[in-house]
């Protein structure tokens, strides 16, 4: 890792420039001490989002894109799928009638 150390001037209005190609970036800030800060870039989740980056979650996700990967979508037939599935309904309500 390329250690860099620079010198930077806190504004008035107390805030320093990291430079732009930080621009735009999350960063978290924690002072050690008095004086002190570890600036760090960091990635946020938010916390409705949370549980897909549990292990579960993550490997059910991991799995749907891997089976979408095997099975490219098709063309269908969707008036027949509807079709299909009215039949069926009308089929099962004849047979609770009977």
């Amino acid at each position: 890792m390329d250690n860099r150390a620079s010198v930077k001037v806190i504004g008035q209005n107390g805030q320093i420039s990291l430079g732009k190609e930080f621009a735009g970036r999350q960063i978290l800030v924690e002072e050690r001490e008095p004086g002190v800060w570890l600036i760090r870039t960091v990635k946020v989740i938010p916390e409705n989002e949370l549980w897909l980056h549990q292990p579960k979650a993550s490997d059910d996700l991991q799995r749907a894109l891997a089976w979408a990967r095997e099975h490219p979508p098709r063309e269908s037939a969707p008036d027949a799928v509807s079709g299909k599935l009215t039949d069926e309904r009308k089929q099962k309500r004849k047979a609770r009638q009977a």
